[in-house]
């Protein structure tokens, strides 16, 4: 988070991902939804990863062999945490 308390472009889009899956505590939900309010290029990411998210659904995530699966969430993770 910025010294003014507010949440940048680029900690929004690290933060995405626990905003859509409602795993962000209270304080970074409101800054990352006030965020939202001012920035059409953050608004639209969240757009973007909305649809992806949809239309990956779509495929059918029972598809994908459980253990690639599971590789595939543990590689994310380790990413995201970098």
């Amino acid at each position: 988070m910025s010294e003014t308390g507010e949440i940048t472009c680029r900690e929004l889009v690290e933060l995405v991902t626990s905003y859509l899956e409602g795993a962000l505590p209270e304080t970074e939900r409101v800054l990352f939804e006030q965020h939202l309010v001012i920035c059409r290029g953050c608004s639209t990411h969240l757009e973007q990863i909305r649809t992806t998210q949809r239309a990956l659904g779509e495929v059918g995530a029972a598809r994908i062999d459980p253990a690639a699966r599971a590789r595939l969430l543990a590689a994310f993770r380790e990413w995201k945490s970098e």
